[in-house]
């Protein structure tokens, strides 16, 4: 063992900032698609938040992608 243990998660739907469908930018990658949702991992034993992920598709349809909620924003029209 290296005396160091991750603490238990779980992960489960996250409550969304926007509507679904909004159109969202990534503030570093500046890339725009739709939010499609968002995905929280907690910490088992308090509830704790450890994470949030947006997860985002393009405009057109597309694979999705994930990123840092706390990098997404609506874009502005």
């Amino acid at each position: 063992m290296t005396g160091f243990e991750k603490s238990a998660t779980t992960l489960s739907h996250g409550a969304l900032p926007y509507p679904r469908g909004t159109l969202v930018v990534d503030t570093i990658s500046e890339r725009t698609g739709l939010l499609v949702g968002v995905l929280e991992e907690r910490l088992k034993d308090s509830g704790k938040v450890v994470s949030r992920q947006a997860f985002m598709r393009p405009q057109g349809g597309g694979q999705e992608w994930d990123v840092p909620l706390d990098r997404v924003q609506p874009v502005e029209k």
